[in-house]
């Protein structure tokens, strides 16, 4: 064991005297690791995004939207088209689901509005949504504080709401909300809840239909449909402002869905695809044929973009790895030079008593030692890396300890791997030959 301690100590007594040389050999593990490192952080990262995403769409969510677009109103309008009118998004859709579609377990309707709120002299802007008690159970969010809707507050439109925890934190910095009031537009809403605070990624939420709860406030949906807007209702006002003027050459979307939104819960997964078949034949039916919405599956398209994400980290880490086996060739070829700048020193241990074992020993101690220094720092660097993504780019990166493990137990096996070659070889030269050699 000693012999082989005193042939490590000879190698890094060449390392040491041979920094510069040493440190550009040990630079290709170093960006190596540290690319692994990072890209794998990367991909941690996505992952865990989309995990948070897909509790916070809930599990086997169908989501029905209504389509408002110009185009759609044009086509309405076409004097060649038969005539066919719809009722739009409303409740009584949520009524037929309910009784029609047996594989359902929950069904939330939803109207958001913007709108903003006033308490202690200061208004801020909100986004105010009625919905049903059965929206907090579809999304899994839960009350720091309070209760939920109860069936008269539900069924009489009582000014009550419930309210983000980011609107507490803005209104109410210094004292309790709960029973407080607050003037939401011309109505004055008494606080019976808070909800916990939750992390939202906004890039994606739009898409799959997440209304951050941190800046909300949520009111019974009959609460919305009495005292703030009812789209389904046709007004004096709405004629006043020329809304079914057929001379008018200009025509504009007009929203008349009550609705905003409609949560469906399937109650088994194998269930969503059959069951987003028939919620599209029955409203299209119940829409007199008129195909003003669409249906979307937002866990389906969570994992369809965890797929993609995965090739993607996948591709990002094939490349990052090709850098370590770059670098484990310049340990390979760096060794390969010293070897021939070294024949002499090679030929005198050999001729004092050394076996090709300990010449063995000593090159790949010299290969095996740059790599883990170049393992160690690249780790750091790695590290370093993915807290300045987070930092710089907004981008969720996550180290971990496998990942960790991963890289530089690859950095330490190119290591002794590429190492062994120039090792082999050194220990080969003839000792007589290696002494005359000038």
């Amino acid at each position: 064991m000693k012999r082989y301690l005193h042939d490590i100590t000879i190698a890094q007594e060449a390392i040491m005297a041979n920094k510069l040389k040493s440190v550009l050999t040990a630079l290709g593990i170093i960006f190596g690791v540290a690319a692994v490192i990072s890209m794998l952080a990367i991909g941690n990262g996505a992952k865990q995004e989309i995990l948070e995403q897909m509790k916070q769409v809930g599990v086997n969510n169908i989501i029905i939207k209504p389509i408002v677009s110009e185009d759609l109103a044009k086509s309405k309008e076409d004097k060649k088209a038969p005539q066919k009118y719809s009722k739009g998004l409303c409740m009584a859709d949520v009524t037929a689901i309910i009784k029609i579609i047996p594989t359902i377990r929950k069904v939330s309707p939803e109207i958001l509005i913007d709108s903003y709120v006033i308490q202690g002299g200061k208004r801020k802007s909100a986004k105010l949504l009625g919905i049903t008690p059965e929206y907090f159970k579809l999304f899994n969010l839960q009350l720091q504080a309070g209760d939920i809707f109860n069936e008269y507050q539900c069924n009489h439109g009582v000014e009550v709401c419930i309210i983000g925890e980011g609107l507490k934190t803005k209104l109410f910095s210094k004292g309790s909300p709960m029973n407080q009031y607050i003037k939401c537009g011309d109505v004055w809403l008494k606080i019976i809840g808070i909800m916990e605070k939750r992390v939202f990624s906004s890039s994606t939420n739009e898409n799959l239909g997440i209304a951050s709860s941190n800046e909300s406030i949520y009111i019974p949906i009959k609460t919305m449909l009495m005292r703030y807007k009812n789209r389904s209702l046709i007004t004096a006002r709405m004629f006043s402002k020329g809304w079914d003027d057929e001379s008018s050459t200009e025509k504009k979307a007009v929203n008349y869905n009550q609705l905003d939104k409609i949560i469906v819960q399937v109650n088994e997964t194998e269930f969503v695809n059959t069951t987003k078949e028939i919620l599209q034949r029955l409203i299209l039916r119940r829409h007199s044929g008129v195909e003003d919405f669409e249906i979307s599956v937002p866990e389906l398209l969570l994992k369809q973009q965890q797929r993609t994400k995965d090739i993607f980290n996948l591709v990002l880490g094939a490349i990052a790895s090709i850098s370590l086996i770059v670098g484990g060739i310049g340990i390979m070829n760096i060794m390969l030079a010293s070897v021939m700048e070294r024949i002499k020193e090679i030929g005198t241990r050999l001729a004092i008593g050394a076996t090709k074992k300990d010449i063995i020993i000593q090159f790949l101690s010299e290969s095996t030692l740059i790599s883990l220094t170049g393992g160690f720092i690249g780790i750091f660097l790695g590290i370093m890396l993915s807290v300045l993504i987070t930092k710089f780019s907004g981008i969720l990166t996550i180290v971990s300890v496998f990942s960790v493990i991963i890289a530089f137990g690859i950095s330490v096996a190119i290591g002794i791997a590429f190492g062994y070659m120039p090792a082999r070889r050194a220990a080969e030269k003839d000792p007589v030959e290696s002494l005359r050699y000038e």
